[in-house]
């Protein structure tokens, strides 16, 4: 399930927020004003979208 929160509950509810991201391993996708504004991962998570974003790069290249 998309979690998707207003900005504000970074300030207001950053431990359930962090608990997501950290425990439960989920996106927090942050809106404001009623349009997406960013999203929240962690840096686990973060790093493996990188490294597979690199090693698709890299075999598109390879071809």
């Amino acid at each position: 399930m998309i979690n998707i929160r207003p900005v504000s509950d970074l300030r207001n509810k950053y431990p359930e927020i962090e608990n997501m991201v950290l425990q439960e391993n989920k996106e927090v996708y942050l809106t404001k004003n009623g349009y997406g504004s960013m999203v929240v991962m962690s840096l686990e998570k973060y790093s493996e979208l990188i490294d597979e974003l690199e090693y698709n790069k890299y075999i598109k290249k390879a071809l």
